[in-house]
């Protein structure tokens, strides 16, 4: 048999190294935690703005304040009426069939005249429940004192409040309602995006790593030095110029693309409920941990003493105190090795059979010593 030519054989060869390189280009590698940009900072300015707004609201079934207890209700209730063109200044009032009322809601950027939006309504004297009740027109103001939306209308509550002689039960917040689409955008706060000459993104949580990320990505993706970690905290971009006068084009490019995300060993504690969270990164040098419950249990028995038959004794009480400590014992010394990953470091914390308010102060005491790398955040 005559041997193959060498050149095919060498092409051969060649052939099955490409293969090979490929399918290990295309092996699937370790999953990245990446998030878009959209989901780790907010364009500088485009933002909601805060509204807020004083009113009346009328038709309470007898749930509604109080006017000799809170004067500004009847103080508007008489302002309103003489707007109306009725005088009641001397007049005596009880009606409990109104209340006095803050609005609040949020502006959307970019929000046009006419468009609708939320409001919530909260009580601000002493009636008991604003179900049934209807908001009359409301100015809410910006915090530059200026009317941007009208309010009005049919307040919808989520509680509910029921009371007799001898007995009451309430609901949820019977004094806090909501209204869809209860105001109407009367003014539109100018801001031209595609006038703007540079973008600055706003990272939701500042970090020097992450925004240097969100930098090198955008510039990939550009292929040209446009965008520039200024702070933890911003990122500019210089306009290219194929998306002048089309920021919205840019923008919805810039946001798709994914990073992945950096952020500082971190333990949150919350000591009031007992709840402890702990970032991937957190890491622990070499500590051995002994935690030890000292149970000390007091219990009363008092006992009755009687007196001999014809004697001159008389019966009394005489206590009897039973006291117990439990040491804890079998609670014996974990080590917790150096550099083990967060699963280790809760499976050596649990190996102790402790609760969370145990591990909370174990934490603490391991920061102390210096084997925790991670901040320590109380909630």
């Amino acid at each position: 048999m005559r041997p193959s030519h060498p050149i095919r054989f060498l092409a051969s060869a060649l052939a099955a190294l490409v293969v090979g390189v490929l399918l290990l280009v295309m092996a699937p590698g370790p999953a990245l935690a990446l998030s878009r940009v959209k989901d780790l900072a907010s364009i500088e300015g485009v933002r909601q703005n805060q509204l807020v707004g004083y009113g009346i609201v009328v038709g309470l079934n007898g749930t509604g304040d109080t006017l000799n207890n809170i004067p500004f209700t009847k103080q508007s209730l008489q302002a309103m009426l003489e707007r109306l063109g009725v005088n009641t200044r001397g007049a005596t009032m009880r009606t409990q069939n109104l209340a006095a009322v803050m609005v609040t809601a949020s502006l959307p950027p970019f929000a046009a005249q006419g468009t609708r939006i939320d409001v919530t309504v909260s009580s601000l004297g002493d009636a008991k429940s604003l179900q049934g009740g209807t908001l009359l027109v409301t100015p809410l103001l910006g915090a530059d004192g200026e009317v941007y939306a009208l309010a009005q209308g049919s307040v919808a509550i989520a509680g509910f409040s029921a009371e007799g002689d001898a007995a009451k039960i309430t609901r949820g917040v019977p004094t806090n309602g909501r209204i869809s689409n209860g105001a109407n955008i009367e003014r539109e706060i100018a801001f031209k995006l595609n006038d703007a000459r540079g973008l600055r993104l706003s990272l939701r949580n500042p970090d020097f790593t992450t925004s240097k990320r969100i930098a090198a990505a955008i510039n990939d993706f550009m292929g040209a030095d446009t965008a520039e970690p200024t702070d933890p905290a911003t990122v500019t971009i210089q306009i290219p110029a194929k998306y002048n006068g089309n920021m919205i084009r840019l923008i919805t490019e810039v946001e798709q693309l994914k990073v992945e995300p950096d952020q500082t060993a971190r333990v949150v504690v919350d000591e009031r409920s007992g709840i402890i969270v702990m970032g991937r990164d957190v890491r622990v040098s070499t500590v051995a941990i002994a935690q030890g419950n000292l149970t000390v249990t007091i219990s009363e028995q008092p006992q009755v003493s009687q007196p001999a038959p014809l004697s001159n004794g008389r019966t009394t009480v005489v206590p009897r105190t039973s006291v117990k400590v439990d040491t804890g014992d079998g609670n014996k010394l974990a080590l917790v090795k150096e550099g083990v990953s967060l699963r280790e470091l809760v499976d050596g914390l649990n190996a102790l059979g402790v609760g969370p308010r145990d591990l909370i102060s174990i934490l603490q005491a391991i920061k102390t010593a210096g084997a925790l790398q991670a901040d320590i955040e109380l909630m």
